[in-house]
This record gives C-alpha cells, structure tokens and sequence, in this order.
C-alpha cells in the first residue's frame, strides 16, 4: 500500500507540570535559549528539530511525550491511518496561522502526532 509521503519526526511535545524547571532542564539540554516561551508552550528549535513544553499536557490527555510526523496532507494522512487501524483520538485543528495538528491511537495504544504547515 503506497499513500501520501511524511517529512519524518520534526517535533517532540512533552506534557510538563512544573513549565519553569522544565525549561531549565530542556535549556540544558539542548544547549540553546526557547524560541517560543509563553505560559501556555515553551519551545526549542534544536539541530532541525523542534521540542515543545506543554504545561498541563498530563490534563489534555498527554500521558508521555508524543512525536509529531511532518506531513503535506493532513486529511488524506489521516484517512490512510485510520483505514488503516488507528483510531483517531483528536481531529485535525488549527493551533497557529497556517498549522494544523491531530493525533491518532496505534492498535497498541501509542499516539502518533500529525503536523501540517501550509
């Protein structure tokens, strides 16, 4: 089965309950400063790749941190997942001018995170 192509795993969003140490933790370890830092999501663009803080992500569902797979087509990927077995657990949705995000359940209860930027 062929279907639409990803651009790979370019974000990594991580629930977190204390957003201030988490931050520090994260500066550290990535060796540079937040390029998004709110009280709702800090976020890091470190070596092509982007790390999110979500503070209160555990209340939103986030029970561990969840990759985000870069793709062109939000709608047909999610199609083909889900004709595929996944379960959709949060439509597709705008979180910024131009991208959008959803996520699917792997038959073994794994979440897989959809990025589309237009």
């Amino acid at each position: 089965m062929t279907g639409t192509p990803t651009q790979g795993i370019k974000t990594v969003l991580h629930p977190v309950s204390d957003l201030a140490k988490a931050k520090a933790v994260y500066e550290a370890l990535l060796g540079v400063a937040p390029q998004a830092d709110e009280s709702y999501y800090v976020g890091f663009d470190a070596a092509g790749q982007h790390i999110g803080l979500v503070p209160g992500g555990a209340k939103q569902g986030m029970t561990a941190p969840v990759s985000y797979w870069h793709v062109p087509d939000i709608e047909a990927k999610l199609a083909e997942l889900t004709a595929a077995g996944a379960t959709l657990q949060e439509p597709a949705h705008e979180v910024g001018p131009g991208r959008r995000v959803a996520t699917v359940v792997d038959p073994d209860g794994n979440v897989l995170g959809l990025l589309q930027d237009s």
